[in-house]
């Protein structure tokens, strides 16, 4: 079902351009000071095309993304940026440590051109709606630059491992193409495939592949936005709009490939804090979830027994995570301060505690916070988290906890991750999931491969 492609990647030169110095996290993920450092780093590095710095006197003849189109063809004129001579597949190895942890994983995957196919298809799934603002942006900076720099992370299922076998000779065969540590103490290693035996088997074990998009939501809408808009223009091979040129750059984009049956893949929680909630009150909240949930509370006074309560909170919580486990730590409403772990009550009936909930995402512990707490004992409704007026997220426990400390939310609440096999079934079955209820570690770098749209 899924197709896949080599291609010729254009890749940074590492004698002009090192590594370490020009790649950068996703867009999405480059805070303020992030730009800034990476502009700080090297006149090439990829920032500049990837999120480039807006002024206030831009127009339309100059702005971020004319100078982001300029960027990029300087660099493939003056061989900053270089083609790849034959087109290949790329493995793409990560190794890190999960946050909280002291584990060392190898995440592993190839770098390919996937067709684009629309969601109906039943090929390509998703499991998070999109924001149009994103897409609109991503969509005028591919306009320019014509130039796919980001990564696409999808995961397909293939428990028999037949890829990383071949991922495994060629990385046992050659010293890796690229190399390099990033911010986060995260190796990326990259190896060329080009081998036609290893080309085609890694083709023919994808050909009956579901996708489902892990990251890049946006950025696969935009491909298709631009796809959908680059078969209007006729061409020397295609003179209506019903002739479709699939050898088109634009039929394809590019996609890092992660089999969810593999070791080393990781999803960290996004716990959620609640801020502006109209009289709120935790004592009001436990009353309305009683016949529910059942709550174990961490009592502290001062300091030293916080810290004692919430290491007991955080390894209850985790260990608790098959009885559907939810952890709160609401604003004090007297002297007496708690954290909590909220667990469902044995027997509870899901289809009546969520009835406009299918079962599959009954089984998700984020929709039973939004849908089983946050809108009935809180008043959060799903405009109020579209709008971000009561909810705002943070990926470290402590950062959740803090947020109630110092006065800028009145309660948080913390989940476990979900697990990868739940992602593909919600997907696949054509469902999506709350916002932010998965967040892939670590993140795939930008401009490790690049792939161009026009021929």
């Amino acid at each position: 079902m899924a197709q896949v492609y080599p291609f010729r990647a254009f890749r940074y030169n590492p004698a002009r351009a090192p590594f370490d110095r020009v790649l950068t996290q996703p867009y999405d993920k480059i805070s303020p000071a992030m730009q800034e450092k990476y502009y700080a780093a090297d006149p090439h590095n990829l920032i500049a095309v990837e999120k480039g710095r807006a002024y206030p006197g831009d127009t339309s003849q100059n702005n971020v993304y004319t100078r982001a189109a300029a960027a990029i063809e300087d660099w493939i004129r003056n061989q900053v940026v270089v083609r790849d001579p034959v087109p290949s597949f790329y493995a793409y190895t990560q190794e890190y440590t999960a946050p909280g942890t002291e584990e060392w994983r190898t995440r592993r995957g190839f770098i390919g051109a996937g067709k684009l196919e629309e969601y109906s298809a039943r090929v390509v799934f998703r499991h998070e709606h999109t924001l149009s603002g994103p897409k609109a942006d991503r969509l005028e900076l591919l306009r320019h630059t014509k130039t796919h720099t980001g990564q696409l992370f999808m995961l397909y299922s293939d428990a028999e491992k037949r890829i990383d076998a071949i991922l495994g000779e060629a990385e046992s065969a050659a010293a890796p193409a690229t190399e390099m540590r990033d911010e986060y103490g995260v190796v990326h290693r990259l190896w060329v495939i080009a081998e036609p035996r290893r080309v085609v088997a890694i083709q023919k074990a994808m050909e009956d592949q579901k996708l489902v998009i892990a990251d890049g939501h946006h950025r696969y809408e935009t491909a298709l936005n631009y796809r959908n808009e680059r078969r209007t223009r006729p061409s020397g091979l295609r003179q209506n709009a019903e002739m479709i040129d699939a050898e088109a750059p634009y039929e394809r984009v590019m996609m890092t490939f992660i089999n969810s049956q593999s070791e080393g893949l990781t999803i960290l929680p996004t716990h959620r804090v609640a801020a502006n909630v109209h009289d709120f009150s935790w004592s009001g909240v436990r009353r309305h979830l009683e016949p529910w949930f059942a709550a174990e509370a961490f009592p502290f006074s001062g300091s030293g027994e916080r810290s004692e309560a919430k290491k007991k909170f955080l390894v209850k919580l985790t260990s608790a995570r098959e009885k559907r486990a939810i952890g709160v730590y609401p604003a004090a409403e007297t002297q007496k301060r708690a954290f909590y772990v909220l667990t469902l009550r044995e027997g509870v009936n899901l289809a009546q505690l969520l009835p406009n909930v299918s079962p599959l995402q009954r089984k998700l512990d984020v929709v039973l916070l939004h849908e089983g707490i946050l809108e009935p004992a809180l008043g959060i409704t799903p405009q109020a988290v579209t709008a971000e007026a009561n909810l705002t997220y943070e990926r470290e426990a402590l950062a959740a906890l803090d947020a109630v400390d110092s006065g800028r939310a009145q309660i948080s609440f913390l989940l476990n991750p979900c697990d990868v096999e739940q992602v593909m079934k919600v997907a696949t079955a054509g469902e999506v999931m709350p916002q932010k209820s998965t967040d892939f570690y670590p993140k795939l770098m930008s401009g490790i491969t690049m792939y161009r749209v026009e021929s």
